[in-house]
């Protein structure tokens, strides 16, 4: 097991990114007496990558499609780093041109319509992807692929950290031409496994020893408009690139029509109270606690999120013992300066807090 200061973890722009906190969940985590570790949201994975690489045996489950490539290129490669240096090899030198995500994300300088990318880098983009599903590829080499891919573009991007909105002036990187690099990847020694479905079918039947919560929060501002931009929405192009099946798309930002805001929401981002007042995104919270069979729980949560310091410790309490609670100041992502509408000011923005809470839980 490598000290938790020598791991090395990457991943794309994420607002729910976790890279800050990583050692602080190690060192939480680093006194307890586990071996199989569930990462209940692992998102852009770095908190699967740093359980992996300290050497617990770690299931990362996500119900996206892009993640499930990163848990698969980060948590199950088999193949020295060597081994993928003739694809990437190949894969740049091919001649870019226009195809589906040139004509929906590629966009000149002076053109007044705000898109992703550089035109010269969705051409490449196109060329690559196209060339991708040509290979004879493992599923694992296939994933290390779209990973590569997915980093260069996110290196390139002319966008806040995600895909609702883009910048009006192309930003910097934007002029960087678009090159594959090898992930950080590794051999991996452990038993890891990589799930993409919903939660609470990954809990049905399976035990951990510890399990790590990171669910998406939602907003407590009661201002913020109901048919807000859901979180999963915000990667739309990340689940096009992996999937490649060329959706229609609506908007001005070209998203997925399967991204749109009432579709297939996540309940624990759900605005709504049941009829006795009680938050609906707080009952998903407790059914996620009461359903997980694990001897610890760390759930990670924001003080911006609709449920409350208080009514998480109540519901963690009642499920178990807390063995430690950490209050962290991290500083807000940009996606938190942004307004829906004028009167959504969410206030405090210098007290933004990062909450780390384990539980251990009642046997029975």
């Amino acid at each position: 097991m490598l000290p938790a200061q020598l791991l090395e973890t990457e991943g794309i722009k994420y607002a729910g990114s976790k890279r800050k906190l990583l050692p602080h969940i190690a060192q939480i985590v680093s006194d307890l007496d586990v071996s199989s570790v569930l990462d209940g949201f692992s998102g852009s994975t770095r908190v699967s990558q740093l359980f992996s690489q300290l050497g617990y045996n770690t299931i990362a489950s996500d119900r996206s499609a892009w993640s499930e490539v990163l848990g698969q290129c980060y948590l199950l490669n088999t193949h020295p780093p060597e081994h993928y240096l003739p694809l990437l090899l190949h894969l740049n030198k091919l001649p870019g041109y226009d195809g589906w995500f040139t004509e929906h994300y590629g966009g000149d300088v002076g053109e007044p319509i705000k898109r992703p990318f550089q035109r010269k880098n969705t051409r490449r983009l196109d060329a690559i992807r196209d060339e991708i599903d040509r290979l004879a590829l493992s599923n694992i080499e296939r994933a290390v692929l779209l990973t590569s891919l997915m980093l260069a573009l996110d290196s390139v991007d002319n966008t806040l950290g995600h895909f609702v909105s883009y910048l009006s002036g192309w930003s910097a990187r934007s002029y960087r031409d678009l090159t594959l690099r090898l992930p950080k990847i590794y051999l991996n020694a452990g038993q890891h496994t990589v799930l993409r479905e919903d939660i609470f079918t990954t809990l049905q039947n399976q035990r951990f020893d510890l399990a790590y919560f990171d669910p998406p929060y939602g907003s407590n501002n009661e201002k913020m408009p109901p048919s807000r931009v859901r979180y999963n929405a915000y990667y739309h192009l990340w689940t096009t690139l992996v999937l490649h099946d060329k959706p229609a798309v609506f908007g001005k930002a070209n998203r997925r029509e399967d991204s749109r805001d009432l579709v297939d929401p996540s309940p624990f981002e759900d605005y709504r109270s049941d009829e006795q007042g009680h938050s609906l995104a707080l009952q998903a919270l407790t059914r996620l606690i009461h359903k997980t069979q694990a001897r610890y729980i760390l759930l990670s949560y924001s003080s911006g999120g609709r449920a409350t310091w208080e009514e998480l410790h109540d519901r963690l309490a009642e499920a178990g013992t807390i063995r430690n609670i950490l209050a962290l100041d991290h500083k807000r992502h940009v996606m938190s300066h942004m307004r829906w509408t004028e009167a959504w000011i969410q206030h405090r923005l210098d007290q933004h807090q990062e909450y780390l809470f384990l539980l251990e839980k009642h046997h029975g």
